[in-house]
Parts: structure tokens; sequence; C-alpha cells
């Protein structure tokens, strides 16, 4: 695409030349305060979150996130409004937001009524600086907040008002098709990872050979079995140790701080222990706690019950395990704890947690219910037959879906790239033809959606 034939230098921290035929405002020619609250007919607005994909209605049937028991403080949002989190930004996936809603948005957020300029241009032009977080030089204080009267001073590129207008009708048309390439590579993710868990199913609990005859086990969880196979509850081959509780002072002179795991570390793709936590432990708690080789570690509470990692190798340091942490060790050569990390995956993943723990407060995969647990046992040299081939079709899988995701990364830094070069006028857009388009919104993994999980807390600080 062309540049502009001339531009002329502005001084601004985060753009340094505009075209010449722009000019330069102040948010506050647009931007007027709001800060009515709902006060007691908060039950007349749509609740209202800003996330990763902008400001959204929330269903509070859902139960997602956390929710106040008041929200007389929340802040009346209205269709076209500006909603910005000034403050904490390095901590907020996203700080800006263009309502569609009539709703109520956490008095943490400012909220502002704009006029006097496309107000899908302000936005995408604010997008363009959050993507980079461009505002940190207005931080201020220990709370990195950004005071209202700074914000609004701040000036702004601004273009004649039929350029804004082709801007933003040439980024909503650009960015739908990059977004629709983004829905299409999460779809392949999707089907992929379908075909990696139901091979895992496949596989444990039928083998390798397919000419072996077959056996009904009237277990729903496991269906037909090879016929020479058994069905056991782990106990039979497997011990369970549950972690240590939380100890935040020692119980004598010998005990000693070490670093533990605990539920946020393990997940079905490894162990994380790059930030563990710290807690006192005696001399007979490291025998009995302490990681080794080969350990399966499994979640016993929280929303990643049963979620569990394989200890393939020691570990280049002492690491023990706190009471949200089972430890599972074979008792003889009979099982191989990686035929049941995989068998464990396949429960999580067809939801088993929900069936065999209560969901109506936090769900606990208890000692005894994970010694309760019913597997397929195949002998033991089909288990490592049917490991080796988890491990190597597992691999390829993955290696297709991380190409998959750096896809996706390379097409979200294009769409960065492009509204930040467009809004401030790197490029020419003004003679460029807007065909039909399907519109297409943003896709945001749901464990990147985390902004209305914190709302409250920020609104609390």
């Amino acid at each position: 695409m062309e540049k502009y034939f001339e531009y002329k230098e502005i001084n601004l921290p985060w753009l340094k030349m505009i075209p010449v035929n722009w000019d330069i405002r102040r948010n506050k020619q647009f931007l007027h305060e709001c800060k009515k609250t709902v006060g007691d007919k908060s039950s007349e607005y749509t609740l209202l979150s800003l996330t990763l994909r902008g400001v959204v209605a929330r269903d509070l049937s859902e139960n997602k996130g956390k929710i106040p028991a008041s929200f007389k403080a929340y802040k009346i949002v209205q269709p076209g409004d500006i909603a910005f989190c000034l403050f904490d930004m390095d901590e907020t996936p996203r700080t800006v937001g263009l309502s569609k809603y009539k709703g109520m948005l956490t008095g943490a957020y400012n909220i502002f009524h704009i006029e006097g300029i496309n107000a899908q241009y302000f936005y995408y032009y604010y997008l363009a600086l959050d993507n980079v977080k461009a505002l940190r030089p207005l931080y201020t204080g220990l709370r990195k907040t950004i005071n209202v009267n700074t914000f609004l001073s701040q000036p702004m590129p601004f273009p004649p008002r039929a350029e804004q207008d082709q801007i933003v009708c040439f980024l909503d048309w650009k960015v739908s098709e990059i977004n629709k390439l983004i829905g299409i590579r999460r779809k392949e993710i999707q089907e992929l990872e379908e075909l990696r868990e139901n091979t895992i199913l496949h596989t444990t609990t039928s083998g390798l050979d397919t000419s072996v005859p077959m056996k009904r086990t009237d277990n729903f969880w496991i269906g037909t079995i090879p016929e020479h196979w058994n069905v056991v509850q782990v106990r039979r081959v497997y011990s369970v140790i549950l972690g240590k509780m939380l100890a935040t002072e020692p119980a004598d002179s010998s005990d000693t701080y070490e670093e533990y795991v605990c539920a946020k570390d393990v997940h079905f793709d490894g162990v994380d222990l790059s930030d563990l936590k710290q807690m006192w432990f005696s001399t007979s708690e490291k025998q009995q706690y302490k990681i080794e080789a080969n350990d399966l570690l499994i979640v016993e509470g929280g929303a990643g019950a049963g979620n569990a990692a394989l200890v393939e190798e020691p570990l280049d340091r002492d690491v023990y395990v706190q009471n949200s942490i089972h430890i599972v060790r074979p008792k003889s050569n009979r099982a191989t704890t990686k035929f049941l990390a995989y068998w464990m995956r396949s429960m999580v993943k067809r939801n088993y947690m929900a069936f065999v723990c209560s969901v109506a407060t936090i769900p606990h995969y208890t000692k005894d219910k994970v010694m309760s647990t019913v597997m397929p046992l195949p002998p033991e040299n089909e288990q490592k037959e049917i490991v080796r081939y988890l491990d190597n079709e597992c691999e390829k899988i993955n290696n297709l879906i991380t190409k998959k995701c750096s896809q996706i990364a390379t097409l979200q830094e294009l769409k960065n790239s492009l509204i930040s070069d467009v809004v401030t006028g790197k490029i020419d857009v003004r003679n460029v033809t807007i065909p039909k388009y399907e519109h297409v919104d943003d896709i945001v993994d749901d464990d990147l959606e985390n902004n209305e999980e914190t709302e409250t807390d920020r609104e609390e600080a």
C-alpha cells in the first residue's frame, strides 16, 4: 500500500510523523466523562465486561467471573460510549473498549461519551496504542495510574472526517478478513485436539492389535476392551499420596523452607517449576512428599481437578507437593505410570470430574476418589507399546497444533500492525475500494478472557 505524499512532525512519545493534511486535537475535545451510577436500578441494565474482545455483555446465569454483592457503584454505559482502564495497565489484557450496549460496567473504568470524531476511529487509534502499551510514559505513582485530566489533555492525530470514515471502513473490512482466517485456524486446532483425545481414548481401551477378540466391561467410561485385559481400580496397582497441608511456620528448628508444587503448576503438558511457592517441611515430610522421577502428579481440587502430569526425569533440585496434589506411583511392574497418565487425561477430557466430584462448590478429586477410579489394565508389555505409540502420535498432532498457533500469532501481529499503520497515517487508504464482506468479530481463547475475572478486585482495590 502507498504512503501519503507528505508528512509533518509532531511531538508524541509514540508517534513522530502524521500526514500533512491531518490535524492534532486533544482528547478533551471529543470526550465527556460519565460518572452516573446505576444505584438501585441495576436490574434495568445489562452487566458488561471489558475483555480482549472489547466490551461484551455477560450472562449472569453462566456464573463466570466474580460477581459483586451489589452493582450500585457500577457506571452506566450507553451504546457508542468509550470505556478506559486508566490504571494498572500492564496487568490488564485490554484497557479500551467501544460499547455497543446499554449496560453497566464496574467503577474501575472511566466511561466517556464521545462526539466530534468517528468513535470507531478513536477506538482503533487507542486500540493500536493499547496493543503495544504505548501509554506507559503517562503512568504515575506506585499503582501506575493515568490521571484523568492528563489523559484528556493528550493530543492525538485527527484526519478529516471523510478520511476517518474511510479508515474505519477499511479496517472493519481487513480486520474481519483476518479474523475469518484466525477462525479457520482455530477450528483446525479444535479438530486436531479432538483427534488427539480420540486417539488416546481408542488406544487406551482397544490397544494396537485390531485382530484380538473384544469383551464388554459394562463400565460406561471404558466400554469394550481386548479380552485378555483386566479392569481394575487405581488402588489395585498404584499407591496414592496426598501432599502436605500448608505450613506457614516451622514446627521445630529442624524444619526447612522448601519449594512445593500446587494445583497451578500441574497441567497435562507438564509441571511448571518456574514460579514455585515455599513452605516448611520436616525431615520425615521431605522423605514422604518429595517428587521423584516417574511420579504422576494429579490435581486434587478446583477448576483443574484431575489434571495430571508425569515427571519423566529427575528434577534438578528437591521439590515437594502441597495437599492440592496427589503423588501416584506404581506398586509393581504390572502398571506403567505413563499409561495411567494417558488414561487420566482421557477421563478428564470426557468430564469424569463432573461425574465423580461435587461441583456445587469446588470440585475435589480426593485420595479415595483417585484410588477408586476404574481403569483398563493391559499386560505390562502392551502398556509400554501403547505409551510409545501415543507419544509418537501425540507429538505429531502437537507439532501441527503448534504450527497453527504460530500462524494465528502471525495473523494477530498482522492485524495489530495494520490497525496501527492505518490510524497513524503510515499508509494511505483514501482511494481503496471496500468490497462487500462478512463481518467477523475478534475471536479470543477462553483462558485469555480474564478481565472479567478480576474487575471486582480492581474496583475494590
